[in-house]
C-alpha cells in the first residue's frame, strides 16, 4: 500500500498553488516565532475574512445566525474560530486545531549576570529539545514586558540585518575531551544554556560593568529596566528567515514547523470556506501543547467548552445539555506534524508504516508511546469516512505511527478533545529534524493538508 509521491500528480496550476502557498507560509513562519506573534497575525486574517470578537458580540448583546463569523482571543496566546453552519450546533461541529507553540528556550524572571567581563542571561528550555542543537549558533529574543501601570512593550531583537544577534557558547574542541565522553544527553546541560548578552563595560563603573553596560542599552534603546524582567515572557529562538530548501526548492527549512505549518494550513483551509457550510466549522489555535497542554491557554483548559456555551447562548438556544451534545457530536482533525522517514536514521522507524516527505498530508490512527499508552486511537469508522473524503477531494494522503513501536513516543491534543466523546484522529505534515532548531518539511506536504483540511471541514 505504497502511497506516490505527490509531486508526480501534479499539473501547472498544482505546482503554481504550491510555490504561492510556500510563499505565503515562508513569511508567516518567518515573521511569527512565538504564541502571541502567531495569535495576532491569526486574528488580522481572520478579521480581513470577515470575523469578529466573539467578546464584542457578547459586550453588544448581539443575535448569531448561520454563516456569521466569529473568533476567541483566549489571553493572547491561543485562537478559535468559528464559521457558523445552517444545522443545529448541537448535531456537532468539523473541527482542526493545531497548536501554535514551539521548543524554545525561555528568558528566567530574574536574568542578567555578570562573568569574567561578560554579561549572561539565564534561560529555562520549553519543550523536548536537544540541549547540544542550541548553543554556537545565533539567536534572536521575541516577547513582551508588562509593566507595572499596565503598559506593553514589545520586543523583537535579532531578526533585522542590522541587528545584532546573542547566542550561546560552546567549549573548543580542543579542551572538550571529558565533554565528548559524556552521553549525549549530558554533553549540554539546561543549566550551562545561558546566553552571551553583552561585553563590554559601561566607562567609569566599578561593579558589574559590563552588565551596567547591558542595562544602559535596554533603556536607552528599548526603554527597559531590570525589573521588568519580572512582568515578561522573553522567548530565545533562532534568528533568521524560513528558506527553501533542495537545489529543487522543493522543502523549507525553518524554526517552529512542529506545529505551526499544521496551523498554518488550517488557517488557509479556514480562508477557502465560503459562504454557509452544513455543519458549523471551528479552528483552534492552542499554546502549552510542547508541555502538556496545561495552564490557561492549553488544550485542557475549557475555553473551548466555554466558547461552545456562548455561541449557544447568542444564537437563543443554550443549555447545558447542548453544549455536551455539540462537543460530543462534533468530528475532529487533531493536526500535528509527523516524524518523516530519514534514511540516515532507518533504525528508528518501520519503513512501512512511516511517515515520507513529498507523498502528502499523513494520518495517525494512534500516537502515545509502547503500548499505545496516552493515545487516543482513532476508530476505524471514522478512518473509513476519511479516506471517502480524501479520495473523492482528490487529496494524497499517507498513514503513519511515530517511529518503532517500542522507540517513538509523543502525545498530541487529540486525547484531550476525545474526552468530550467526538471523534478525534492525528492528521498532520511529516518533518524532518524535528524539535531541533530549524525543521524541514515538503512544500507538496503542506499543499496537501490545506486541501486535506479544507475538503474536512466542508464535507465531515
Amino acid at each position: 500500500m505504497e502511497r506516490p509521491n505527490a509531486w508526480k500528480t501534479y499539473h501547472e496550476a498544482d505546482l503554481e498553488a504550491v510555490h504561492a502557498i510556500g510563499e505565503d507560509y515562508k513569511s508567516m513562519l518567518s515573521a511569527c516565532k512565538t504564541e502571541r506573534e502567531w495569535t495576532k497575525a491569526l486574528i488580522q486574517r481572520l478579521e480581513k475574512k470577515g470575523y469578529c470578537s466573539l467578546d464584542q458580540v457578547i459586550a453588544e448583546k448581539g443575535v448569531l445566525h448561520p454563516g456569521d463569523r466569529v473568533y476567541v482571543n483566549q489571553m493572547g496566546k491561543a485562537v478559535l474560530s468559528f464559521h457558523l453552519g445552517s444545522r443545529p450546533l448541537e448535531m456537532g461541529m468539523n473541527i482542526v486545531g493545531a497548536h501554535i507553540d514551539s521548543p524554545r528556550l525561555d528568558l528566567k524572571q530574574n536574568p542578567l549576570y555578570e562573568d569574567s567581563d561578560l554579561a549572561y542571561g539565564d534561560t529555562h528550555y520549553y519543550g523536548g529539545i536537544k540541549k547540544y542543537q542550541w548553543v554556537a549558533r545565533e539567536l534572536a529574543l521575541h516577547g513582551v514586558v508588562i509593566r507595572k501601570d499596565g503598559g506593553v512593550l514589545e520586543l523583537v531583537i535579532g531578526e533585522k540585518d542590522e541587528d545584532p544577534v546573542i547566542g550561546i557558547s560552546d567549549l573548543l574542541i580542543h579542551l572538550a575531551k571529558d565533554q565528548m565522553d559524556k552521553r549525549l544527553a549530558d554533553g549540554v546541560s539546561g543549566e550551562d544554556l545561558d546566553l552571551i548578552l553583552a561585553g563590554r563595560p559601561l566607562q567609569d563603573t566599578e561593579k558589574e560593568a559590563v552588565k551596567e553596560m547591558l542595562l544602559k542599552i535596554l533603556k536607552d534603546d528599548y526603554g527597559m529596566e531590570e525589573e521588568d524582567f519580572l512582568s515578561a515572557e522573553i522567548e530565545v529562538v533562532p534568528a533568521g528567515k524560513a528558506r527553501d530548501f533542495g537545489l529543487d526548492r522543493s522543502m523549507i527549512l525553518g524554526y517552529g514547523h512542529d506545529d505551526r505549518v499544521c496551523a498554518f494550513a488550517e488557517l488557509r483551509a479556514i480562508e477557502n470556506l465560503e459562504g454557509i457550510p452544513a455543519a458549523t466549522c471551528c479552528g483552534m489555535f492552542v499554546d502549552k501543547e510542547e508541555i502538556g497542554s496545561v495552564g490557561a491557554t492549553g488544550m485542557q483548559a475549557k475555553y473551548l467548552e466555554n466558547a461552545v456555551a456562548e455561541l449557544l447562548d447568542r444564537m437563543g438556544v443554550y443549555s447545558e445539555l447542548g453544549v455536551r451534545r455539540a462537543l460530543r457530536n462534533s468530528r475532529m482533525l487533531s493536526c500535528d506534524v509527523s516524524a518523516g522517514y530519514d534514511p540516515l536514521y532507518a533504525s528508528a522507524f518501520e519503513k512501512k508504516n512511516a511517515a515520507y516527505l513529498g507523498r502528502g498530508v499523513c494520518f495517525n490512527k494512534f500516537t502515545g508511546r509502547g503500548g499505545k499508552s496516552g493515545s487516543n486511537d482513532a476508530n476505524a469508522e471514522f478512518l473509513g469516512r476519511l479516506r471517502a473524503i480524501m479520495d473523492q477531494h482528490d487529496v494524497q494522503w499517507q498513514t503513519a505511527e511515530l517511529g518503532k513501536v517500542d522507540v517513538g513516543g509523543g502525545g498530541t491534543i487529540a486525547y484531550i478533545c476525545a474526552l468530550y466523546g467526538m471523534e478525534v484522529i492525528d492528521s498532520g505534515v511529516a518533518v524532518l529534524s524535528m524539535h531541533a532548531p530549524m525543521e524541514i518539511i515538503n512544500k507538496a506536504d503542506l499543499y496537501e493538508a490545506v486541501k486535506a483540511y479544507t475538503a474536512f471541514m466542508q464535507n465531515a
